[in-house]
């Protein structure tokens, strides 16, 4: 996807590093206030390409306000954030999700009476007819990009197992089944970097195990992920490295195997 270079400026310290070792994403002591309240307080991340991060902590630790500051669906109150080199601080998320920076919810929002097909075809840039220009000019000027994107849904559809849901209605779906939606409706915007907000609360134990797969497969396939999930058993499966946040802040990094092994993130958040 071309980045609209009128909207971003380079990052010399980002530029200067081996592209093999640059991360994707960088977050410079970011915080976020609500009226006094510091959900998020001067957190530094890099998140490296090819990867699946984890980012964990108790309830109320700012993951989720992070991930949104992250994604551009609330403003930072300080800092700064590049993605892939540019900064990004200031693009409101429809421009960073244009740029490959696209986030999943931590609610499922799903469009309930839209069907399955419909709702990932919502999602998917690039198609003539969403402008009231091309609606003017009609099928003929539209249809070869419908028919791609209705392709590119089906694609994915497929690989998710989901073929035989596509007329359905989302709203008849398991909990399990609009996770899987919203991530291919994520998948829709061809991202490059994936953010997922607990994909795996309110699913089905059998679908826990599922969702990661998909989560490796795509990694293996080339996507960078940064995931927010409370089921450790999967982060410590998936994830490298593994960032853990309380009271907003940031108060380690690293594998799950050595992060059990420092006493102040035992007793916040891994004790059990």
């Amino acid at each position: 996807m071309p980045v609209e270079t009128d909207a971003v400026v380079a990052t010399p310290a980002a530029a200067q590093q081996p592209p093999a070792e640059r991360p994707i994403l960088v977050a410079t002591h970011v915080s976020r206030h609500f009226e006094g309240v510091r959900a998020v307080e001067d957190v530094s991340i890099d998140v490296l390409p090819g990867r699946i991060t984890g980012l964990i902590g108790p309830n109320g630790a700012g993951k989720s306000t992070f991930l949104a500051v992250l994604a551009g669906t609330l403003p930072a109150s300080s800092g700064t954030i590049t993605f892939d080199g540019h900064d990004v601080t200031s693009l409101p998320a429809f421009r960073r999700a244009r740029l490959g920076l696209v986030r999943t919810f931590q609610l499922p929002s799903e469009f309930a009476q839209l069907t399955v097909l419909e709702n990932l075809l919502a999602a998917a840039p690039h198609n003539r007819g969403d402008s009231l220009v091309g609606a003017l000019l009609g099928k003929r000027y539209w249809r070869a990009d419908e028919d791609r994107l209705v392709a590119e849904a089906r694609a994915l559809l497929d690989r998710f197992r989901m073929t035989a849901k596509e007329s359905d209605y989302a709203s008849s779906l398991s909990g399990g089944q609009k996770r899987l939606v919203e991530i291919m409706r994520a998948l829709m915007l061809q991202p490059r970097l994936l953010l997922l907000d607990e994909p795996m609360s309110g699913v089905h134990p059998s679908i826990i195990g599922e969702i990661a797969d998909y989560c490796e497969a795509l990694r293996d396939g080339g996507l960078t992920i940064l995931i927010v999930e409370h089921e450790l058993h999967m982060i410590d499966r998936m994830c490298d490295p593994v960032i853990v946040m309380a009271q907003g802040s940031v108060i380690g990094q690293g594998t799950m195997a050595a992060l059990r092994q420092q006493r102040e993130i035992v007793d916040a958040y891994l004790v059990g």
